[in-house]
C-alpha cells in the first residue's frame, strides 16, 4: 500500500482549506494511505476525517518527527505550507513530492506597489496544484469539517430564545487589522434582530464582555470558554455568519452557512475568500472598503493601522452589514 505525507503546519482557516485535497487524494487513490502533519494544537481539525490514515504532530521535535517519518516508506509529499519547515521535512525524507504556488512576489507587488498581478484563483484551486501529477482533481464539493458527537454545542445551555434562530459571530484574528473593532461590532447587534453568539478565544473575552455590557441578553459570549470544535458546532447551527478574514470564516464555509464577511488591511484577491460550494456562492457576502490608496497593507496583519485611521474597517457600511445578516 502506497502512502502519501500532506503537510500544513498551520493555522485553523489553513488546514480547512487543505480539505477538499485530502478528500479527493483518498476517494480517487482509494488503494494509499494518506498522513496529515501538522502542528500539535491543530489536531482537533483533522482527528475525525475520515480521508486520513495517520495525524503526525509536530511540537518542536522536528529531528525525531522526521526519523518517524522516514520509517513510514512514503511514496509522494504534498507540501501544502511551502515554509523553511516543510522544505526541511521534504529535504530529509527524500521521496517525489509537489507543492502550490504561493504567489509571494505579487503578494509583495500589490501591498507595496499596488500593482495587481494576482490571479482570479482560489488557495484552494492552487493546492490542487500540488497533486497533479498524482491525477487527482477538484470534485467540487468544498470543504471539509467533522465535528465528534461529544463535541456538539448543546443549545439548552442558551437561553430559549436562541432556539428560535441566531448569528454567529467569529470576533477574533492574528492580527488587529483584520478586527472589525468592538464598536463596530456592538453596533450591528444592537441592529440586528436575532440574539448573537460571539466565538473567539481567550484575548477575545474583554472584548466580548464590552458588547454584553452595551447589548445586553441578546448577545452570549462564548469567547474562550468552549473549544474550537464547540466553537465549529455553534456555527454549524447558527442561521447566518458574521465574519473576520479568520479560520472560523472557512469552518463557515465547509457548513455551506451564509457568510457576511468583514475585510480589513488584507483583500479576498489574495484567494481566501469564503471557499462555498457552487450552489451556494450568492450567499457570500464580502464586506470591504475598495478604492484605499493604503489598502492593502500587509498579506497578514499588523497590531494597529500603519495610518492610523484605520479607514479600512472604519469605514465599512454596517447597514450594509445588517440588511445581509
Amino acid at each position: 500500500m502506497r502512502r502519501i505525507l500532506i503537510i500544513r503546519f498551520s493555522s485553523i482557516g489553513d488546514i480547512v482549506l487543505t480539505t477538499p485535497v485530502i478528500r479527493c487524494l483518498k476517494k480517487q487513490l482509494p488503494d494509499a494511505e494518506i498522513h496529515f502533519l501538522t502542528k500539535q494544537q491543530y489536531f482537533p481539525i483533522l482527528r475525525d476525517n475520515p480521508y486520513i490514515s495517520k495525524v503526525w504532530l509536530y511540537d518542536n521535535n522536528l529531528r525525531e518527527l522526521i526519523r518517524q517519518l522516514k520509517s513510514q516508506d512514503f511514496s509522494f509529499i504534498v507540501d501544502l505550507h511551502k515554509n523553511w519547515r516543510s522544505l526541511f521535512v521534504k529535504s530529509r525524507i527524500l521521496v517525489p513530492g509537489d507543492t502550490f504556488p504561493k504567489l509571494n512576489l505579487q503578494k509583495w507587488l500589490i501591498v507595496n506597489l499596488k500593482i495587481n498581478l494576482l490571479p482570479a484563483v482560489h488557495v484552494v484551486d492552487r493546492y490542487f496544484r500540488a497533486v497533479k501529477k498524482l491525477e487527482v482533481q477538484n470534485d467540487g464539493n468544498g470543504l471539509d469539517y467533522f465535528i465528534p458527537p461529544e463535541d456538539e454545542f448543546d443549545m439548552g445551555t442558551l437561553p430559549e430564545f436562541f432556539s428560535r434562530g441566531f448569528v454567529a459571530i467569529a470576533t477574533g484574528g492574528r492580527h488587529n487589522t483584520k478586527i472589525f473593532p468592538t464598536e463596530k461590532l456592538t453596533e450591528v447587534c444592537l441592529k440586528i434582530r436575532k440574539p448573537a453568539v460571539l466565538l473567539g478565544g481567550k484575548e477575545d473575552r474583554e472584548r466580548g464582555e464590552q458588547i454584553v455590557d452595551a447589548v445586553g441578553e441578546k448577545v452570549y459570549n462564548a469567547c474562550g470558554i468552549i473549544s474550537l470544535n464547540q466553537s465549529a458546532s455553534l456555527v454549524r447551527q447558527a442561521d447566518t455568519i458574521l465574519t473576520n478574514d479568520t479560520g472560523l470564516m472557512h469552518v463557515a464555509a465547509a457548513f455551506d452557512k451564509p457568510i457576511v464577511s468583514v475585510w480589513g488591511n488584507t483583500i479576498p484577491s489574495f484567494g481566501m475568500f469564503p471557499y462555498l460550494r457552487q450552489e451556494y456562492r450568492k450567499n457570500s457576502f464580502i464586506a470591504e472598503v475598495n478604492n484605499l490608496s493604503c489598502r492593502p497593507c500587509s498579506k497578514l496583519g499588523y497590531s494597529e493601522c500603519p495610518k492610523k485611521h484605520f479607514k479600512c474597517m472604519n469605514l465599512i457600511d454596517i447597514e450594509e452589514i445588517v440588511s445581509h445578516l
